[in-house]
């Protein structure tokens, strides 16, 4: 395969890090071929750490643009280490076999899909601080989901010290953004711009045919209301009771949760059963005019039992579908079924089994059946389809329920993306820290 003018470009930046014995962070847009500039500057033996989703996508590629050199796969029940020019593992083995893996002097390291390592306080991350390498190369469209301290754990990955201790970081930087200090955001950026090459779809991509994003209103019906405000006033008195005891905002998001699958499906409640709800009623119509139309599409929700819920629907309207989550043994065959121009027009996914790393170009339609508070996770999803490799306008619908909590979700997603684009471009407004007691409490309006 050809590299692209741009792609081009990003190796050469790589190479040039690479010969230094410098760190880089790859931040380009989701869809734009990372890996392919990554593969282009391997050199000696190398280690990849990925999700285990884009295993196969790693293979295909590596097939593709570096035939000339060996993979080994370690991974699985068997998994032995033997010298090999690239060796594909993930971050479930890397936190299992920490040991092993840094006992290796590697030429060098890439972490794809590095969010992954986010949290610096999570043990694959601290296995991926200890890995020896002489290049060590981050991979992710997504470098900051929620807070600016991500950022941190990127770079400690990369350049350990480039941004000081976490401490340091966060007198240095942290606080002074957040609380809208345009110079300290200078001088991150500054400080980073070296090391971080980020280009965005829009101004590389301009062959990409456009991407429109819309919201669908679902209205809920008579029965599903009564439900729906029954739960808000339980759960806002309940999420009120948790914080002034002091509870963390995770226990109360928690409380959210039977809120959010209210708005969805009944049935998706303990104790409850339903067999349809005003949001699967409005997917199943914009489904069937989207296959009459010969298009196919993406159908992504977090929880797969709401994708359950949504079978039945799908056979009932003769809509051939395939299936995607946690359980699918062979990603890559449901892959190669869905993208073949004869296969269903249909994928159901699980955000998070199919959220990154795959290419599914076949869709022009993307449906999110449930908003979430972190927008980067559904960037992620919609580019599955908008992406190198689409030659047709996409689609991107949310199917939001009015009056309910899921439309000031979209508010607050609206916020988190100032956090990311603040930091990675040369803006300077204010910056909004992760979810706080007040915007759980607004949430529940």
């Amino acid at each position: 395969g050809e590299l692209r003018a741009y792609q081009g470009a990003g190796a050469s930046w790589l190479a040039r890090l690479r010969d230094a014995g410098l760190g880089a962070v790859l931040a380009d847009d989701m869809g734009l071929g990372k890996t392919v500039q990554a593969l282009a500057v391997f050199k000696g033996r190398t280690l990849v750490v990925c999700p285990r989703s884009v295993i196969f996508n790693w293979i295909h590629e590596i097939e593709r643009f570096r035939p000339d050199l060996g993979v080994l796969l370690y991974h699985g029940p068997d998994r032995a280490l033997r010298p090999a020019d690239i060796t594909l593992t993930t971050y479930a083995t890397l936190r299992l076999d920490a040991e092993v893996l840094c006992d290796v002097d590697w030429d060098a390291v890439v972490l794809d899909e590095a969010q992954a390592i986010k949290n610096p306080d999570i043990q694959v991350a601290r296995a991926a601080y200890e890995l020896q390498a002489k290049f060590r190369l981050s991979l992710s469209g997504t470098p900051i989901e929620n807070r600016l301290d991500e950022l941190w754990s990127q770079m400690h990955f990369v350049n350990r010290g480039l941004l000081g201790g976490r401490r340091d970081f966060a007198e240095r930087y942290e606080r002074p953004m957040l609380a809208g200090d345009a110079a300290a955001t200078e001088r991150l950026q500054r400080r980073i711009r070296p090391f971080v090459l980020r280009r965005l779809k829009k101004e590389v991509a301009t062959e990409l045919p456009p991407r429109t994003d819309s919201v669908l209103i679902c209205e809920l019906d008579d029965e599903e209301r009564k439900l729906y405000d029954a739960l808000r006033l339980a759960a806002r008195a309940e999420v009120v009771k948790q914080i002034e005891g002091g509870a963390s905002v995770m226990a109360a998001l928690e409380a959210l949760l039977r809120l959010r699958q209210a708005a969805c499906h009944p049935g998706l409640l303990p104790g409850k059963s339903a067999s349809t709800s005003s949001k699967v009623e409005a997917l199943i119509e914009a489904l069937d005019d989207a296959v009459a139309d010969g298009h196919k599409a993406l159908v992504f929700s977090q929880w797969t039992s709401l994708l359950d819920l949504v079978e039945p629907h799908l056979e009932a309207h003769q809509i051939d579908y395939l299936r995607l989550d946690g359980s699918t043994r062979d990603r890559g065959a449901v892959v190669g079924a869905f993208q073949d121009e004869a296969g269903p027009p249909v994928l159901l996914i699980s955000l998070k089994a199919g959220g990154t790393g795959l290419n599914l170009t076949a869709a022009d339609h993307v449906f999110l059946l449930d908003p979430w508070w972190n927008p980067a996770v559904e960037e992620q999803a919609a580019d599955r389809a908008h992406r190198i490799g689409q030659d047709r306008p996409v689609m991107v619908y949310r199917l939001v329920a009015k009056d309910t909590v899921e439309e000031r979700v979209l508010d607050l997603q609206q916020r988190k993306r100032a956090i990311a684009d603040t930091a990675l471009s040369t803006g300077a407004q204010a910056l909004d820290s992760g979810i706080t007691r007040d915007d759980i409490l607004d949430l529940l309006g």
